[in-house]
């Protein structure tokens, strides 16, 4: 099972996003701020990673740079989560090292193609993937 790291400090989102991923197969763990999720990030070594973007202690653009910054998780997709997106946003959210951005309310089978797409280029399982 991929274990992805979900960093959101609204706990209504990240406990909803979080049992929709988990009747699909994942496993997930939550993290509510960003120095949080890079602590959790460097003991687990999650296949994958979905930081919401403002989070309270460490931000999540500094988190993605401090997860890009450690050899072992340089190579872990992470994917941003914004409700304020636009093309700058997008733009400055690839810059800090995301490798997709999501709009949030996230949309679950848009989440999920990237998620999918992600991971498997990392060669990582996919659920319901193959047999």
């Amino acid at each position: 099972m991929p274990l992805i790291l979900l960093v959101d400090d609204n706990e209504m989102n990240a406990d909803m996003l979080s049992r929709r991923l988990i009747r699909r197969g994942y496993t997930v763990v939550v993290a509510g701020d960003g120095a949080d999720g890079v602590a959790h990030a460097l003991v687990q070594t999650p296949d994958l990673v979905l930081m919401d973007m403002q989070l309270p202690v460490v931000n999540g653009w500094e988190a993605v740079r401090l997860i890009r910054r450690t050899p072992s998780l340089a190579n872990v997709p992470v994917i941003g989560l914004s409700a304020h997106y636009g093309d700058d946003e997008s733009d400055a959210m690839r810059e800090a090292g995301c490798d997709e951005v999501e709009v949030k309310p996230v949309e679950l089978p848009r989440l999920l193609a990237k998620i999918s797409a992600l991971l498997a280029r990392g060669g990582g399982a996919i659920p319901g993937a193959g047999s």
